[in-house]
């Protein structure tokens, strides 16, 4: 390990250029990062990494997860629930069940237990590769929303499925009552630990004295403790860290104070942009040492069944998009649903299209034991990871590279835009300073006409809505600007869930320039 640290420093520096390239040549860069992992495993005298599964599962997945839902709109979750449910849960199971069939068929010596088995491994989409492309191309926000959602919960739900097939390949048998009840306690289990767990961390950063620095070296172990805390009474710990996290964000405001909010974002966003190059580069290295296992299978023919699958779980996803428009048409006609107009033959092609795969395929296949309980070589295990590879790399590569092509070929509309963006940041920005002017007016009249300062700032709200210059303040006035900011911040969370539609992005936004503006205080 020691030896090969310089190895290890040097990946790092190579995945930062990569980043840097794939951004300048607009390509997405888990593709860039998986093709020159794979180019560098070529390279004579590279050490050949023997990636643990523990590793993926423990240290990346629970950051990664984590991150995700902090930063998917809790909103936009609900309000698409159907669908993303529906997807994550629904379409999961029938890409599993579709590849288990045809795997049994066509593969010699799969059964239909290791063809579950590989179905629940490759069946969940990957967000980040999916994000990283949506860079490039502006979708609707309904459109991102159902597939950030969606890449939250599929997680779980194709590693349920890889449990149970597991023990079919193990045993021999599968007890229909029993799976109900244990995926029954996976969900519950994992939900409920979850919740308790974040809510136990939002009363430490509430009632205990800490400052961002030991906010944020809580929100780093908050994922880890959820994640372990519900495999250990087997539940799923990818459904702990999902519902914690999305608890925790939802409450961010009410103890979190701004300063850590705004260092704590810049933490997360530069571990996980590491986490996630990590990852990527990892899955092309890890070639030599899938490849070497291949035994009785020419390289040929696992590549070959690999197009094949891949060829599967890309026509399972476009079909299953569809039959999910179809199923919202007809329901729209017994429940109320979140959008019941037609989305047309663009929406469901986009969504089907968007169904690339990464970290957590590459980490359930590699967490296949290499023997079973009573000593035997575990079936197909080679080949199964093999497949696992070039399904990732295929569709990172084909639907990753005309994603963004087909996006702007079919020009999506935006249902939900009803007044342009820029509009609507300037007629957020103008109720902000109004609801600051009320505030200042009604409640500090008094203190209004004793301090320069905040008539300054009154004039700034009612010029510019907003502060251009440094102003020396006395503390009572930072006391009430505070509570201002304090108002403005209650009216966005009001607004934003008063109106359906509106982009919750804009709202954050606006919440960061309100975090900015009270760290501001510090230097002025």
């Amino acid at each position: 390990m020691i030896e090969n640290f310089p190895f290890y420093l040097s990946l790092i520096v190579v995945i930062l250029f990569l980043i840097m390239l794939a951004n300048k040549i607009k390509v997405a860069y888990p593709v860039v990062l998986v093709l020159a992992g794979l180019g560098i495993s070529f390279i004579p005298g590279v050490p050949i990494l023997h990636i643990q599964p523990e590793l993926l599962f423990i240290i990346f997945l629970p950051p990664l997860l984590y991150e995700a839902a902090w930063a998917i709109s809790w909103k936009e979750l609900w309000r698409w629930r159907r669908i993303i449910a529906s997807f994550a849960f629904v379409v999961v199971f029938l890409t599993a069940m579709s590849v288990a069939f045809v795997a049994n068929y066509f593969i010699p010596g799969f059964s239909l237990a290791l063809g579950f088995l590989l179905g629940g491994i490759i069946s969940p989409p990957d967000a980040v590769s999916a994000g990283a492309i949506l860079k490039f191309v502006k979708v609707p926000k309904r459109f991102s929303s159902i597939l950030e959602g969606e890449s939250l919960l599929n997680d779980a739900s194709s590693l349920i499925i890889f449990r149970f097939a597991m023990i079919a390949v193990a045993t021999g048998q599968f007890i229909w009552y029993e799976a109900t009840l244990n995926f029954g306690w996976m969900l519950i289990g994992g939900v409920g630990i979850g919740l308790l767990i974040a809510f136990i961390f939002m009363k430490a950063h509430k009632y205990l004295p800490t400052d961002s620095n030991i906010d944020i070296v809580l929100t780093l172990i908050a994922p880890y403790i959820m994640y372990m805390a519900a495999e250990e009474v087997h539940s799923s710990g990818v459904l702990a860290v999902v519902s914690g996290g999305l608890f925790l964000s939802y409450y961010r405001h009410h103890f979190l104070s701004s300063r850590s909010r705004i260092r704590g974002s810049s933490v997360w966003e530069s571990l996980c942009f590491v986490l996630n190059g990590i990852v990527f580069l990892l899955i092309g290295l890890d070639l030599p040492e899938i490849t070497e296992g291949l035994e009785g299978v020419s390289i040929s023919a696992a590549i070959g069944y690999g197009v094949l699958i891949t060829a599967v779980i890309i026509i399972a996803r476009i079909i299953s998009a569809y039959g999910a428009v179809i199923i919202t048409l007809i329901a729209r006609n017994f429940i109320t649903v979140a959008d019941s107009r037609h989305p047309g033959y663009r929406v469901p092609i986009v969504l089907g299209w968007s169904g690339m795969r990464g970290v957590v395929s590459l980490a359930a296949a590699l967490s296949i034991p290499l023997h079973l309980d009573n000593g035997e070589l575990f079936p197909q295990r080679n080949l199964i990871l093999f497949i696992t590879f070039v399904v990732i790399l295929l569709t990172l590569l084909i639907q990753g590279l005309t994603l963004p092509f087909l996006i702007r070929k079919i020009h999506l509309n935006d249902p939900d835009q009803v007044v342009p963006e820029e509009e609507m940041v300037i007629l957020i920005r103008r109720q902000l300073a109004e609801k600051a002017l009320e505030h200042l007016y009604t409640k500090y009249s008094e203190v209004l006409k004793e301090q320069p300062a905040l008539q300054q700032l009154a004039r700034k709200w009612e010029d510019n809505k907003q502060m251009t210059t440094d102003i020396t303040m006395a503390e009572e006035c930072k006391v009430v600007y505070i509570e201002i900011l304090s108002e403005q911040r209650a009216w966005l969370i009001k607004r934003n869930k008063e109106e359906a539609t509106l982009n919750e992005e804009i709202i954050r936004n606006q919440f960061r320039y309100l975090d900015l503006e009270e760290e501001r205080l510090r230097y002025i």
